[in-house]
């Protein structure tokens, strides 16, 4: 048999590692036990959200099949940030800073503590990049286990998730309903453990990586509180001895490929915006040349198809019912869409692995659309190009609110300025709204501005205002929306320039992005504009700002 124990071994067989060895027998590891290969069960729970509270249960049975496969499995824990909950406040700037703390930290247990593999148990947004991250570093057998979605709440024969809780707000501010039904809402949106329901950033992130082939199938959409996710934790243990005794890495399955059956998938679902950041990062980890000039291609040749939240109407519990993950990435196969000859951490293709999945049913569901009856014919993710985003916007355009916009701005400095304009009637129709001095280094940490997505949306203005910014949008928003404008207004990109009343002209079908100002105007303006202090002068924010690359980089840490 292969040797399996390559990087414990260091610390278990050699006699000069004795306090080691008496360290691990004082965890209860026996002789025999110090013979067996070491994988470390990194879990990023936590009681303090639905989409963590339940993970730590689910790393013992990871445990278990990890055991149950001879091997020794060690539970550790390390950070997260619920995007829900701090989300339209200061602590929303820690959300994608720690995506890098992460990856940081498991790297850092994992190699520390000479782990020869890992299983990751991950929830919320920014768990699924950073483990990903980290197993990329480290480079050892490994796989991702995803905690599972949520289960839809229901009001008044409504289905609910948490973005129905944030328009909630923006419908109570504009009158549209009662403080009674708000609160009924707000009560019933999340019934319990899982991420959030739509085609959000988690279920986004989730999606992608099992696409690329680092998850087991169906693991994207089993629900948080099945019995498929209970037995998929134990055999993703299990499965562990097969990936070290044939020493397979995560490098040799997330390829160039890889990224693209995953950007693919994303986009056919309608994913999350996040998704550019975090596939740029992943691909900048694996040292892969996977750009925004990619993603476009990828866009323009795929059709937006499914009827998701939070454009449509189903969640990821639906899509599950329908076939899951793997019937779609079974339709994409089918329909030449989707690299089958990838590999994946089953030991086999992403051909192999769906060679017994049905496709799509379109006459029984109707979730997904066939490819010949798209919501849109090209991608909902485009790329914007101009003198407002030199090096690129990111758009989230289904299509409901139009493909181009035109008005004046409004130009807020902060997300709580915008939030308070929006509440108080200072947003009119036809107007683009600013929000700037939010981006990585201008946050710090680009914060998501689905509040003001979701006011805008609640007060019934998604087809009447766009909304432009530096930082970034939750998979939760929508409506005619632009993000990751870079370069950003902290360093001096043209949105720093912008004042009440210019023309922006934004067209997702030129992928275009200007402000109505020559040349000449925006260098006058620069003359004048002079940076503003950091927001963070020390901690974690601060290291992140001084530290921290374009959006159009994927906003990683670990380059200078």
């Amino acid at each position: 048999m292969k040797e399996i124990n390559r990087f414990s071994k260091q610390i278990t067989q050699d006699g000069s590692q004795p306090a080691a060895q008496a360290m691990l027998h004082a965890i209860g590891l026996k002789d025999k036990d110090l013979e067996k290969a070491f994988v470390g069960i990194g879990s990023t729970g936590f009681e303090g959200n639905p989409c963590n509270m339940h993970l730590n249960d689910l790393a013992v049975h990871v445990k278990r099949g990890v055991e149950h496969a001879q091997l020794n499995g060690l539970i550790f824990n390390t950070i997260g940030i619920s995007d829900g909950i701090s989300m339209g406040t200061s602590g929303m700037r820690y959300s994608l800073p720690s995506r890098d703390l992460i990856a940081d930290s498991m790297e850092s247990v994992v190699t520390g503590m000479s782990y020869d593999g890992m299983v990751a148990i991950v929830g919320c947004d920014k768990n699924m990049p950073g483990a990903l991250m980290a197993m990329l570093r480290v480079n050892r057998p490994s796989i991702l286990v995803y905690g599972g979605t949520i289960a839809p709440g229901y009001y008044n024969g409504q289905k609910l998730d948490v973005v129905s809780a944030f328009e909630a707000w923006g419908q109570k501010v504009s009158g549209a309903i009662d403080d009674a039904t708000f609160k009924e809402i707000v009560q019933h949106a999340c019934p319990g453990p899982g991420a959030c329901g739509g085609m959000y950033t988690a279920n986004t992130m989730a999606s992608a990586i099992e696409a690329m082939g680092m998850t087991l199938p169906y693991n994207s959409s089993n629900p948080a509180n099945s019995a498929d996710k209970v037995v998929e934790c134990e055999a993703a243990g299990t499965q562990m001895f097969e990936l070290l005794q044939k020493d397979i890495k995560p490098r040799d399955i997330v390829t160039k490929k890889a990224l693209e059956n995953a950007f693919r998938l994303i986009t056919l679902l309608g994913g999350s915006t996040n998704a550019v950041l975090h596939l740029l990062a992943i691909a900048r980890t694996a040292d892969i040349s996977f750009s925004l000039a990619d993603m476009q291609h990828i866009s323009d040749t795929t059709p937006f198809i499914a009827d998701l939240k939070p454009s449509g109407q189903y969640v990821m519990e639906d899509l599950h019912l329908a076939g899951g993950i793997p019937a779609v990435m079974r339709t994409m196969l089918d329909e030449g869409l989707l690299h089958g000859d990838e590999f994946s951490v089953t030991g086999r293709t992403i051909a192999e692995n769906l060679a017994e999945i049905a496709p799509l049913d379109f006459e029984k569901q109707k979730v997904v659309f066939p490819l010949t009856q798209p919501i849109k014919a090209t991608g909902h993710i485009q790329i914007l190009y101009g003198n407002l985003a030199e090096e690129g916007a990111v758009a989230k355009i289904t299509g409901k609110e139009g493909l181009s916009f035109s008005g004046p701005a409004r130009v807020f400095n902060s997300e709580e300025e915008a939030n308070d304009g929006i509440e108080n009637g200072m947003v009119q129709k036809g107007e683009v709204i600013v929000i700037r001095y939010v981006g990585p280094k201008g946050g710090p940490g680009m914060p998501e501005m689905l509040k003001p997505t979701s006011a805008i949306m609640g007060a019934g203005l998604g087809k009447e205002v766009a909304l432009i910014t530096d930082g970034r949008f939750s998979g939760g928003s929508h409506g005619f929306v632009v993000g990751h404008v870079t370069p950003e207004a902290q360093v001096g990109g043209t949105i720093a320039l912008v004042q009440n009343g210019d023309i922006i002209h934004i067209n997702a079908e030129t992928n275009s992005i200007q402000v109505q100002l020559s040349p000449e105007d925006i260098q006058a303006r620069r003359a004048t504009w002079n940076a503003p202090a950091l927001k963070a002068s020390n901690g974690t924010l601060y290291k992140y700002a001084r530290t921290v690359s374009a959006a159009s980089k994927g906003c990683t840490t670990d380059e200078f």
